[in-house]
């Protein structure tokens, strides 16, 4: 990423006169490359600087440093000869169901040689060279090691322990001059061993500033040498070990009162930090800070040799004080109603961005988990401000530069407040959650522009970020090659008037132009990123068109520059498959199925869930991440409340009962080893996973929801359909174990308000019965697509064997008929159920109710 975010959670306790804490390091996150726009940020961040923040301005604060969670270094990514003829549909229309099978890239021997050790680092023994060697010299064919150390026969100089690992972030590594150790016992033993400190690094494959500090550290000679020679290093993707990222985070957040990535730590052999950071430059003045690493390595190597005691007993304060904080806290009463969501509400409006949408000031993050929030509280109450805040938002991003207007989906955030320049990566878990955003929005709004976005970013993600296997890819980074060689942010999705010009005729062109805002000067480093700020009614008026032929003719350019977008070399795609972020796109597409009447939706989504129930479960427990057919690292809360929850969408989407009972199993296994038995709510590892320095129960509803407020959601659907009292109770202590952040922070868990609003709602449980699998259940499908019923049980069924078989899981669909030989609709709340119905308007009445929040 572009960044090195920097912040703090006590921000979201600030007074009304407090500060925002913002420093230099803040601006690295939307740092361009050009040095002159970077000298103008600077400038603009200097003026920032010294803003005393109203109490307004504080809930900004808050909304800003709270979205920072997903980020990176924050915490804070030639001519066309095809004839006008032969322009085809806009290929994002021709989405597959299942991409067509990517073949293995074939393996070739070579003969490259592994050095005997790395710059100032151990010698590796005979078995450690063989299965170096082994790795590098089968990789596959057109193998480029990523590194500027090479040989005169094009092998790298080095080759480190991070070729044996799947994990596209640590092969990015793999020669670098570090000896880099993946995080394991082996790495702290050889610590002990030599008596030394363990310098950890910590980030992933998408993250711009971790590549920056790789080209300006870890692949500097002096700097490695001076690492291997006084430390034991260890690199760590934070994506495939959240737990081990989260602890040391922690520590770098009471440390320095920031947190970010590429996070930087360095602790003792028994794992107890005594030194944390993020992103540094690396040396004395180098980007205009004052210290570098090497400045900084030097200073802790000497210490850690000359005053040991003192530096371990450092070491063990900082540990103390980061056990204190995550320790479990007793449960609290769950506060009413009327003192979580009206001044949770209130809040997002002061830092409401009535222009453009969104939430603070730049940058700007989506954090569906907000509008979530809204769109529940809009529908209980009818408060209009907050029917406007999650409109607006959803309108202005879709119209802005986060939202690629070519290929579909959503960049990360967004550099300014029109959500105009973007940090070009595209995240699953962000476009899962958006999808899920734009058809909450479409529901209630009724907007078509909403229902295209997320058709749009499914099929992007069906056609770019899905596996032959089935299960979706993590990440696209930022940067992608120049035609000269170099990294170049945003390059492969931006445009010039001529590049338009040299496979659209004039007029398509001009069309494309005005609606997009393409010009001659650009607005991004001397290129043009789309937009749509302007109504398509008048951008038609000026071409002497309606907007149907309008929009027509833009679908039918779009298609050009689409195919023509797919010569350019990409940026990067991590190809590992983690189980969370899975979880949420198997919700996004099942979702989608329902509301957007598209079968082929539930079959890509039937498709993954299938994928991690083969693949990624193990002895009924999940693994976190899987690449190269291998499924590695135990999952942690995340896996489990994200997967079932996806679980029970493809349930829902699909009526097929072994989707329930995967989701009841795998919430079984959830329970027995994260519940935390004293307190109540899930623990964020396993109680026999590793152990760390502290056990975290997590609740923090950021970039992603947390685990917990998940879990409240998706025991209450367990409850709902299963009649099971257990799962209401499990729900209940979840909240009460989380009542003081309901209390005091209800804005830092939005989600889980969201799971506080399902508890207090009244569910319904809707039963479609048919007479036979031929009967036509559409006009009732296309009712409930138009509803906005958040809090729900949907079943389909055919009379008979089908439904007896779901009435053992769901016990309210037992003694269901068709009636008089037609579809039947149940509507029932609590389990009691409203005259069965064959008249779609009758069934929609029944579904349109709503009941209020208590006490309000």
């Amino acid at each position: 990423m572009r960044g090195s975010w920097q912040f703090s959670e006590r921000c979201i306790r600030l007074s009304a006169d407090s500060v925002c804490p913002m420093t230099d390091a803040d601006l690295l996150e939307s740092r361009p490359k050009s040095p002159r726009v970077f000298e103008r940020r600077l400038r603009r961040l200097d003026a920032l600087g010294s803003h005393r923040r109203s109490a307004a301005t504080a809930a900004t604060c808050l909304i800003l440093l709270t979205s920072l969670a997903g980020g990176c270094a924050p915490a804070p990514d030639t001519a066309n000869d095809e004839p006008e003829a032969a322009m085809k549909p806009h290929p994002r229309s021709e989405s597959p169901s299942t991409p067509p099978a990517e073949p293995e890239a074939p393996v070739v021997r070579r003969d490259w040689k592994i050095p005997e050790a790395a710059p100032g680092g151990e010698a590796y023994n005979d078995e450690l060279s063989e299965r170096l060697a082994e790795a590098l010299n089968t990789r596959e064919e057109g193998y480029q090691p990523r590194t500027e150390h090479l040989n005169e026969d094009g092998s790298p100089r080095f080759t480190n322990r991070l070729i044996l690992e799947s994990s596209p972030y640590l092969n990015q590594h793999a020669h670098n001059p570090v000896d880099w150790h993946p995080w394991g016992e082996d790495a702290f033993e050889k610590a002990r061993r030599l008596g030394k400190a363990v310098f950890l690094s910590v980030g992933y494959s998408t993250c711009h500033w971790c590549h920056v500090m790789e080209r300006e550290s870890f692949e500097d000679i002096e700097i490695a040498t001076f690492i291997n020679s006084n430390f034991v290093p260890i690199k760590v993707d934070r994506e495939e070990r959240p737990d081990v990222d989260n602890v040391y985070m922690e520590a770098v957040r009471l440390l320095t009162r920031r947190g970010g990535w590429p996070m930087t730590v360095v602790m003792t052999p028994g794992r107890q930090p005594f030194f944390g950071g993020t992103y540094f430059p690396a040396r004395d003045g180098d980007r205009g800070r004052g210290r570098g690493l090497l400045t900084i390595l030097t200073e802790l190597a000497n210490e850690y040799a000359n005053d040991r005691d003192s530096v371990v007993a450092r070491a063990a304060e900082l540990t103390a004080r980061l056990q204190a904080v995550n320790q479990s806290r007793a449960p609290g009463s769950i506060p009413r109603a009327a003192a979580v969501f009206a001044p949770s509400v209130g809040a997002l409006g002061t830092a409401f961005d009535r222009t453009w949408g969104g939430f603070g000031r730049a940058p700007k993050f989506p954090r569906p988990v907000l509008l979530d929030l809204l769109m529940r509280y809009h529908r209980r109450t009818g408060e209009p401000h907050a029917r406007d805040m999650f409109e607006t938002t959803l309108e202005k991003m879709a119209a802005g530069g986060i939202y690629d207007h070519v290929g579909g989906g959503f960049h990360r955030y967004s550099t300014d407040t029109r959500w105009l320049v973007p940090h070009f990566e595209k995240m699953l878990y962000d476009n899962a959650q958006l999808v899920m955003a734009y058809l909450d929005g479409y529901q209630i709004t009724g907007r078509a522009d909403f229902a295209r976005v997320a058709r749009e970013t499914l099929d992007y993600v069906a056609r770019e970020m899905t596996s032959p296997e089935g299960g979706f890819y993590s990440a696209t980074d930022a940067d992608s090659p120049s035609p000269h060689g170099h990294e170049e942010e945003g390059l492969y999705f931006t445009w010039t008037p001529a590049e338009l010009r040299e496979v659209l005729d004039l007029e398509r062109a001009r069309m494309v132009e005005s609606y997009y805002g393409v010009t001659e000067l650009g607005n991004f480093e001397g290129r043009s990123i789309f937009r749509s700020w302007m109504p398509v009614e008048q951008v038609a008026s000026d071409f002497g068109v309606s907007s149907d032929e309008f929009m027509e003719e833009l679908d039918l350019a779009r298609g050009v520059l689409y195919e023509r977008r797919q010569q350019r070399q990409p940026p990067g795609k991590d190809t590992k498959v983690l189980a969370a972020w899975n979880g949420l796109m198997v919700s996004a597409f099942a979702r989608a199925a329902l509301v957007l009447g598209e079968p082929r939706y539930a079959e890509i989504a039937a498709r993954a869930g299938d994928f991690l129930l083969m693949n990624m479960v193990r002895d009924g427990r999940l693994l976190r991440s899987y690449k190269d057919r291998k499924a590695r690292h135990a999952g942690v809360a995340d896996d489990y409340a994200f997967v079932a929850a996806g679980l029970l969408d493809l349930f829902e989407a699909t009526s097929s009962a072994r989707w329930m009972r995967a989701a009841i199993d795998l919430h079984s296994k959830f329970e027995e080893h994260f519940w935390d038995t004293a307190n109540g709510g899930y623990f964020y590892t396993a109680d026999d996973a590793e152990e760390l320095l502290t056990r975290e129960k997590p609740d923090y509803d950021g970039a992603k929801p947390s685990a917990n407020s998940v879990a409240v959601s998706n025991l209450l659907r367990l409850y709902h359909a299963t009649t099971e009292e257990h799962y209401r109770t499990m729900a209940e202590e979840t909240l009460a174990a989380f009542a003081h952040v309901l209390d005091d922070r209800a804005l830092a868990v939005p989600k889980l308000v969201a799971g506080y609003d399902a508890y207090l709602d009244i569910n319904k449980e809707i039963i479609l019965i048919k007479p036979d699998a031929a009967a036509d259940v559409g006009p009732f499908i296309e009712e409930l697509a138009r509803a906005y019923i958040p809090n729900k049980l949907v079943i389909i069924a055919v009379e008979g064997e089908e439904a007896d078989e779901l009435s053992e899981l769901v016990p309210l669909v037992a003694r269901k008929t068709a009636r008089d030989g037609k579809v039947t609709a149940y509507v029932c709340e609590e389990r009691v159920c409203k005259l069965p119905t064959g008249d779609p308007a009758v069934f929609a009445k029944q579904i349109a109710t709503v009941a209020p929040y208590p006490g309000f």
